[in-house]
């Protein structure tokens, strides 16, 4: 091979390289059973299968990892990372994710000891309550937001007890420790079958029906992968494969914006 030749290879080669690198999402993630979750030393669950399809569809290989959510968000800001994904969306994060159509509808509620009688249905039934939360996240900040509430209305108000271990508030509520939790309904209710806590916890009521996404950095490089990542997703829906996915696993797909 003559030394031109070879320069060529070695160019095309390094080409080559680099557009594949540019066809890759790397998204991280929390445990957040039912909706993401690790199982057999994988990333599972129907937002992993979801995203997983639209990235086919849209010729990206995409790599999905779970970490302590705090980790994840540093990992997405130093570009470690580029997308995150079962997440909330809030003013804070917009400014620095572009965010995917909806993919999940739940909601954020109360859920307290099995022998306390409360159906759930205003905020003054929680007044003075001690409430656990995962923190820092989303559902702290709407439950800060229904707290700043009660004290506008005269109530007196919750006292929020967070702890980066979602399920840490599921048992203090077990051990009547804390008279609530305050947590996404279908996460909480996976809590309880994983903690073993049925016939001591039980889901009160619904507060705020909430949404969540995938999101992917506004500071990511290749764009163009972007929208075809987004073009990709829209195209799931639009022919009910999403659907067809979260409903297999027993839960709701979010109607579509």
């Amino acid at each position: 091979m003559t030394k031109l030749a070879f320069f060529f290879s070695v160019l095309i080669a390094v080409c080559a390289a680099t557009a594949r690198a540019d066809d890759r999402l790397r998204f991280v993630t929390l445990e957040f059973a039912p909706f993401i979750y690790g199982e057999n030393q994988q990333v599972a669950g129907p937002g992993r299968d979801v995203i997983a399809e639209a990235c086919l569809r849209a010729g990206i290989a995409c790599s999905f990892d779970i970490y302590p959510w705090r980790r994840a968000q540093e990992l997405m800001k130093a570009g470690d990372a580029d997308g995150m994904m079962v997440i909330g969306r809030n003013p804070a994060r917009e400014e620095w994710l572009d965010f995917s159509p909806p993919l999940f509808r739940t909601e954020y509620g109360f859920f307290v000891a099995a022998n306390n009688p409360l159906i759930y249905d205003e905020q003054s039934q929680v007044a003075g309550y001690r409430v656990g939360v995962f923190a820092p996240s989303n559902t702290e900040t709407q439950l800060k937001g229904l707290r700043e509430e009660q004290i506008a209305q005269h109530v007196e108000p919750i006292e929020i007890d967070g702890h980066p271990d979602d399920a840490a508030g599921m048992r203090k509520l077990a051990a009547n420790r804390l008279d609530a939790v305050y947590s996404n309904r279908d996460r909480g209710w996976g809590i309880i079958s994983d903690e073993e806590l049925g016939g001591q916890v039980r889901y009160a009521g619904g507060d705020k029906a909430i949404l969540y996404y995938a999101g992917i950095r506004k500071d990511f490089p290749y764009p163009e992968v972007a929208k075809r990542f987004f073009d990709a997703w829209r195209e799931l829906y639009s022919d009910g494969v999403a659907q067809r996915i979260i409903e297999g696993y027993g839960l709701e797909p979010a109607p579509q914006e």
